[in-house]
Order: C-alpha cells, then structure tokens, then sequence
C-alpha cells in the first residue's frame, strides 16, 4: 500500500493528516500556535512554530497509523497565503513573518501602484495592490527594518518555508506565488517587469513549479526530526483555498466553492484567463497545470465567530467540556433560536478590514441595529448571516465577470455547520454541498503528491477517483426572499460608513 502525507500550515494552526492512495485518512493530528498582533491591524507568527507543528504532526500521523515510513511515496504542503519569511544567507529566519490578514502596509500599496502603475500591475499580477499581499510586505520591512532587509538572502511563503525545512531546497508553486504580487499570472513565472520597477532582486525569490511537480526530496535532518525516510519526495503543493479546490474537486469550469475559515473564500475554478479590471476579486494560477481560479476573500469570516466566541461565549465553552462536544455545536443551537434577519439587527465583519469587494484595510466590524430587545443569541446568529453577506458579497462579483457557477460546495470549519450551510443556500439562491472528507486542503495537496508521483495521470482523474460528494441542502424560497431584505440593507452600509471608517484609521486616541 502507497501513502500519502498532507501538510496544511493554517493561521491558528497545521493540521497533517495520513492517507493511502485513495484519499483515505488513515491518522490525523492538529498543533496550534499563536498569533501576535503588536498594534492594531498588525498581525505575525513565527516561523518555528510551523515547523515544529510539521515535525510533531508527521510524527504522530506516522506512529498513530503504525506505517512504515518506506510505504510513504510523498508529500503535499498546503499553506496560508501572502505570508513574508525573510531568511538570511544561512537559512536562518530574520524576524516573525508578516502574515496576510496584517493591515499595516497602506503606504507601500501605494508605492507599489505609482511604480508600477494600476492598470499594468492588474495586466501583470491579475490584482491590484493590496496590504494583505507580499510585495507590499517586503516594501515595509525594507522602508522600516532597513537593517533586516539588508541581510535578507531568500524570501518565502510559509508553507514554503517548511518545505525549506523538509528538502534544504527554496522552492515555491504558481498558485501561492500568484498571491506575492511579483507573480506574471498569464504567463505563470516572475514578473522582470514589476520586480525591476519596485526593486527588489530576483535573487531573492525561490524556484517556481506547477503545483503537482517535485520540488525536492527530504533531507536526513528532517527525516530524523519528523520520524521519516530520507528521500520522500515533496511536491509544490498550493496555497490554502487551492489545495482546497483540489480536495473538493474544484478543477473544471462551472464548480465553486465557499471556505468558512478564519478568512471566507468563494473560489471559482476557470480554464480561461479572466482578470476583474477593477481588482475586486483575485485571480490565481490554479494547482491545475494550465488553468486559472477566481476568488473573493472576506478577511474575517470564522474569524468573527471565534472572536465571538472567546470573549462572550465562556458558558458555552465549559457546557461543552460537560457534554463532549465543540462549543459551536452549542452557539449554533442558540442561533437556531432566532429568526431570519435576528429582529433587525445586521454585522459587518470587517474585524481585520476587507478585501472583497471593497478593498479597504481601514474599515472595521460593526454591529446595526442593536436595540435592548436583543440578547447574545441575536448578536451570534447575526454574526453569521453577516459572514454570508460577506460570501454573497463576492457571488455577485463573480457573476457580473461572466463566471458560471452550477455547482456550490461549502467546506472549512465553519462548512460542517448545518445551520450555516443553509443559510449559504438560502442567500446564494443554489444548492450547496459537502464533500464526504473534511480534511479540503491536506487532501488536496495529498491529490498532488499522488499526481506527481504517478500514482494518477492528473489532477482531474485523481479527484474523479477519490472526491466523493454529501446530498445538496437546498434554497428554502420563503428564507431567500427573507435574506434578500436584509442582504440589501447590507450592501449599503459599507458606503455609508466608509469616510467614517477613514477617520477612525486617522484618529489618535492616547
């Protein structure tokens, strides 16, 4: 029996999970670590905590499943995306890496678009300048850490930093790097042209693969740390949401889908180029040799129901210790209780500001509406209809490029929620499914690896083979035309507050 191992380096924590060739988990292991966010809007992690995370997880998946690490045939890597890691000529890491809900680089989105100019950097980089990316990060370190940008040697993304770890090599895949703003995303390699305008070194940028190549073997030092066989060889894997795409057969034109994680993604795949001049949403190289994906990302989706939850939702996290269960199991039986449209009452999820479609890092969460009559219930189911608007936010983008979407499939934490599910039917007006496994991105970058070590000829019969898919839940007719009421109130509260939101960013308070 041939296995597989899938790496996937989230925000809150890397999740590595064992499979054999067809897709199923033989062991799985999940380590946390923290998020640092020295001032407001900044947001860093280090980068040996991804490691260490690798190492105990392969470990544990190895030992739990009782395989021979010689039966492993190979590695996919899943990771955050946008995520800076500045290594010096050593290979040691300079400072924490600037992560991509970090909000602090404004000014250098702006040197980016003056050098490189708007229209150009979207023909090039299929986006415009955004604070989340890695170009405007590099910018920031080299504008503020001058002596940190001096000694830097290799920049990499994060799961590209482990994949340093794992093989020695400094390599990296078309669907992350599209996401570094350094990226010619029609033509899938570095942009000469943008990297000359804003300066920065070619040198300093890893190797580039499609996502199913072999980019390096592990090395004996890593082997030893993670319980493994020297020589395993490790694809390019993907960025998150297209190792997602992967893992939920998200490969030809016509199927979506919609990520509740810490951020919110609605991903389209398309085999044809397509650019949104006005840079609303994002297009990428896909982990599909060839082929391109739409995307739309709402920065805080999941994000503002575990804010909710760490700081209002104590009862229910220690009901759930009583009873064996997750906390959301409960939080999403009280938000049951409420109606459509909780009373009157609408959030904005704008905890870490926007990307799609708005573009904006100064704009924050809000709740409108709030009366005495509303309890924490009100506040937790109107928390995630605001996530949905926020999904719906990016459907309406997509549909207005032209992008067709007949299959919907919801996936992330938040996608195993029955009660959110619906409430993505019933405001999409489509039919959202599930895929039988939960595990999207590791089983996704697990497809690649069998992929490019031969196991499967493609992307497209691997997924074919192994993708299997949950019974839809439908639209409730009587819930959309419920939804749409509030759904368009919403849509008009962002141009509302926007100078608003301008002057809190400006606004000094001691």
């Amino acid at each position: 029996m041939a296995y597989l191992i899938g790496v996937d380096l989230g925000t809150s924590g890397t999740k590595t999970v064992l499979f054999d060739e067809a897709g199923t988990v033989c062991a799985s292991k999940t380590i946390e670590y923290p998020l640092y966010q020295p001032q407001n809007g900044w947001a860093e992690q280090d980068p040996a905590d991804w490691w260490h995370a690798t190492c105990e997880g392969i470990k544990a998946v190895v030992s739990a499943a009782e395989v021979k690490p010689a039966e492993i045939k190979g590695i996919g890597i899943s990771g955050q995306m946008h995520g800076l890691v500045m290594l010096d000529k050593n290979g040691s890491v300079l400072r924490k890496s600037i992560i991509w809900c970090d909000q602090r680089t404004a000014a250098e989105c702006e040197e980016i678009t003056q050098a490189v100019g708007a229209k150009r950097l979207i023909e090039l980089t299929a986006n415009p300048a955004l604070t989340g990316f890695t170009a405007s990060k590099i910018l920031w370190v080299r504008n503020h850490e001058p002596d940190v940008y001096e000694k830097c040697a290799h920049i990499l993304l994060p799961k590209d930093y482990v994949r340093y770890m794992l093989t020695g090599e400094f390599a990296t895949e078309v669907s992350d790097a599209s996401g570094m703003q350094l990226l010619d995303v029609p033509n899938r390699t570095w942009s000469d042209e943008v990297l000359e305008k804003l300066h920065i070194e070619k040198s300093l940028l890893a190797k580039v693969y499609e996502s199913p190549e072999i980019t390096g073997t592990v090395i004996q030092k890593a082997a030893d740390l993670c319980g493994l066989v020297s020589g395993i060889p490790v694809v390019g894997g993907a960025g998150d949401n297209a190792a997602a795409a992967v893992g939920t057969g998200t490969v030809r034109d016509g199927v979506a889908f919609t990520t509740l994680g810490t951020s919110g993604v609605v991903f389209a795949h398309t085999d044809k180029l397509c650019i949104d001049p006005a840079g609303r949403v994002h297009t990428f190289c896909c982990a599909v040799p060839g082929a391109w994906h739409v995307m739309g990302v709402t920065q805080a989706a999941g994000l503002s129901l575990k804010w909710f939850r760490d700081n209002f939702c104590n009862e229910e996290i220690e009901e759930a210790k009583v009873q064996g269960c997750d906390p959301y199991f409960l939080m999403d039986k009280q938000a049951e209780q409420i109606p459509i449209g909780c009373d009157k009452l609408l959030y904005l999820p704008y905890l870490m500001g926007e990307r799609t479609p708005h573009l904006d890092p100064d704009c924050r969460g809000a709740f409108f509406g709030l009366s005495a009559m509303h309890t924490k219930a009100h506040l937790l189911r109107a928390v995630m209809e605001g996530v949905v608007y926020s999904q719906r936010d990016s459907v309406e983008v997509l549909r207005s490029m032209g992008v067709t979407i007949t299959d919907m499939l919801a996936c992330g934490g938040g996608g195993t929620s029955p009660l959110w599910r619906q409430m993505l039917a019933d405001v999409y007006g489509c039919p959202v499914k599930t895929v039988a496994s939960k595990e999207g991105p590791a089983l996704g970058v697990a497809i690649l690896a069998a992929v490019g070590t031969g196991l499967y000829s493609s992307v497209s019969e691997a997924c074919k083979k192994i993708i299997k898919t949950n019974p839809a839940q439908n639209p409730v007719a009587e819930n959309s035309v419920q939804y749409e009421k509030m759904y368009t109130l919403y849509t008009s509260l962002y141009p509302a507050l926007k100078g608003c939101y301008k002057q809190l960013g400006a606004l000094e308070v001691k």
